[in-house]
């Protein structure tokens, strides 16, 4: 071999090797970790201090019986999230429509975190219809109606002949017909088929009692669920920011609900978030992120939502004002309680509830 050629052959050699050993020592970006697959996502609002340890709000009794041990921090969302070795992760969305929907939505948009096959339950504390529920009941939702969305007239301002000073949007009376279709988010149904599978789970659960409620029950004589011990409960939830109370407005709920739903729907239960988190859940599920079908909506009652026969609704607030509700414990406890069950059979039937929504039978 010529002597050009051979030290052309051993430069081209000695260049590939140089270029092995640098391409050996350039450091590769670290792959990104596959993301966690969830099982259940436990949504709860409010806590009144630390997640463990002290006294509880919604979150506390889910962090300490699930042993949500595994803190995971989602900096766009109110609170970090916790998980356990089951595959439940618990949330807390902070208070009101708009928390709940920003929560709910970073967590959901969160690569880290496969949705693809979770179920999500709300579980919650809320007002109950004393024509329906008792106190520390717990009501599996059909439908959730937003309570926000509307045009208003000051109550000092009110046509004679109008029931309410509240209008649906792009209507000029109340409950003007067509009625609205709740397209704009006014409404959100839920599978009926997931619910009732929920309700005939946890139909003949146990809930709490106490004296404090057996007292406050007797006081609403003339509706006999509301003087009935705590049971679980299938109807429509209403859900919106503003807390309201009171005769008139317990009326006005009903026929809302009635109007929304065609007449099919059954007021029970009153929140503060479903909505924000049903909206944000269906813009993820457009995103291909979450299941609709897989949603729960679970409300206990703290207390009712109008006042004692012989009280004021005034009266009846006052008291309520400083978060003296008649349930307050018992409904924490109902909402775990009864929430756990489905949770529970979820994961230990993780193997056929992974593919299978399950439903009524």
């Amino acid at each position: 071999m010529p002597r050009v050629v051979r030290a052309v052959c051993l430069a081209f050699i000695v260049c590939g090797l140089c270029a092995t050993v640098l391409g050996a020592q350039t450091p590769q970006p670290p792959q990104p970790a596959p993301p966690i697959p969830v099982k259940v996502v436990v949504i709860t609002m409010f806590e009144r201090g630390e997640d463990t340890g002290d006294a509880p709000g919604e979150y506390q009794l889910w962090v300490e019986r699930e042993h949500l041990d595994r803190v995971i921090p989602v900096p766009a969302g109110y609170h970090h999230v916790r998980m356990n070795g089951d595959g439940v992760l618990g949330m807390l969305t902070g208070v009101g429509t708009a928390r709940a929907a920003a929560s709910v939505m970073a967590l959901g948009l969160d690569p880290r975190f496969d949705f693809s096959k979770a179920y999500w339950i709300v579980a919650g504390i809320g007002g109950g219809d004393p024509a329906d529920v008792s106190l520390g009941s717990a009501v599996w939702a059909d439908r959730v109606i937003d309570s926000d969305l509307a045009y208003e007239i000051d109550a000092r301002e009110i046509p004679k002949d109008w029931p309410t000073g509240y209008v649906p949007l792009n209507r000029a009376t109340p409950y003007e017909q067509p009625a609205r279709s709740g397209l704009d988010g006014e409404m959100y149904t839920l599978n009926p088929q997931l619910v009732g599978w929920a309700f005939q789970l946890t139909k003949d659960t146990p809930l709490a009692d106490s004296d404090t409620m057996r007292t406050s029950r007797a006081r609403y004589v003339g509706f006999p669920n509301a003087m009935k011990p705590p049971f679980v409960a299938r109807g429509d939830a209403m859900s919106g920011s503003t807390f309201w109370h009171g005769t008139l407005m317990d009326e006005w709920a009903n026929a809302w609900v009635a109007y929304f739903t065609g007449g099919k729907g059954n007021f029970m239960v009153s929140g503060m978030e479903d909505t924000g988190t049903m909206q944000a859940l269906t813009f993820l599920s457009q995103a291909g992120r979450v299941d609709m079908k897989r949603v729960l909506v679970l409300r206990t009652v703290s207390n009712y939502v109008r006042e004692a026969p012989g009280v004021t609704p005034a009266e009846s607030l006052k008291q309520m004002a400083t978060g003296n509700y008649p349930a307050f414990m018992p409904s924490l406890e109902a909402a775990e309680t009864v929430g756990d069950k489905v949770v529970r059979d979820i994961v230990q039937h993780w193997a056929e509830r992974e593919s299978t929504i399950p439903g009524a039978p």
